[in-house]
């Protein structure tokens, strides 16, 4: 079989170099042509477009920054969905609400394709090694077919359920990454107040109760107070609180953390941190308080 790649970005990138460093025939396409042919001097082939992409491969796979851009891709008129002939299999890395995630299984069995939304989590540096966490949703046939390209980039690959339940499971992770995020910056700021080392710290919880892996990747990056141009911007996660915080509105649930947190992410997008590493949520928490 062979398979495609759309989407070069932060996780793009180590994901198709997993795939073809691991004997994958993978045929690329991003809309930096300069990324393109870096991936053909490794071996890739090159695709001048989405659709000329879907008409070569069995199993297109696509990993972008926001929900328009996977809509767009993946629904528009020219995107994925509609190229796709029967028994082939789209898959969305991208994390996205649970609508689209369903708008996109529901097209793709309208023309007799598959699709499975199977965002992921590890990071750019998981992305790279190849330890990324994938959550798939979708048939348990579409899985058994994408499941040779997960293993090439994923160490913990888990079919969550039907249409939409690998998505579920990504915004249940990023509610975790988001308050936890918000969580350790709290005890940092407590921890600079009070005298105490931010990375002595860190290293008394990893082996304490209190640990996570937040306060883990939180530390050094706040001790440092490296927080600019990060590889986990504050844009990112905003988007996926404001996705969590829709949903439960949507599902009348009373989630009162996720909610003030999203709201501290938003007010740090609205100061001009966007491109932030989202431990400087820390910034936030200084400036509202009093000492």
């Amino acid at each position: 079989m062979s398979v495609g790649f759309v989407g070069l970005g932060n996780m793009g990138q180590g994901m198709a170099d997993n795939l073809l460093s691991k004997g994958a025939d993978l045929t690329v396409f991003t809309r930096t042509q300069s990324k393109i042919e870096a991936m053909i001097d490794k071996g890739a082939k090159g695709s001048t477009s989405v659709s000329d992409l879907t008409s070569r491969v069995d199993v297109i796979l696509v990993c972008l920054p926001d929900v328009k851009t996977s809509r767009d891709l993946l629904l528009g008129d020219d995107g994925v969905i509609k190229n796709m002939q029967p028994g082939q299999v789209a898959v969305d890395h991208s994390t996205v609400d649970i609508a689209t995630s369903r708008a996109c299984s529901e097209a793709a069995e309208a023309v007799g394709a598959h699709f499975l939304d199977a965002p992921i989590s590890g990071g750019p540096g998981g992305a790279a090694d190849g330890t990324l966490s994938i959550m798939v949703g979708g048939s348990d046939h579409a899985f058994e077919i994408a499941h040779e390209y997960f293993v090439k980039m994923g160490a913990n690959v888990k079919l969550m359920g039907p249409s939409g339940a690998g998505t579920a499971m990504k915004l249940i992770n990023q509610l975790l990454v988001g308050v936890n995020t918000v969580a350790a910056a709290e005890a940092f700021a407590l921890a600079n107040s009070a005298g105490v080392d931010i990375k002595v710290a860190a290293d008394l919880l990893s082996v304490s109760w209190g640990g996570s892996t937040m306060v883990g990747r939180s530390a050094p990056i706040t001790a440092a107070r490296d927080f600019e141009n990060s590889a986990a911007p504050v844009r990112n996660l905003d988007k996926d609180m404001g996705i969590i915080k829709q949903l439960a509105s949507d599902e009348g649930l009373a989630l009162e953390l996720a909610v003030q947190v999203q709201r501290m992410f938003a007010e740090m997008i609205a100061k001009g941190k966007n491109e932030h590493d989202i431990a400087a949520v820390l910034e936030i928490i200084e400036e509202r308080s009093t000492n």
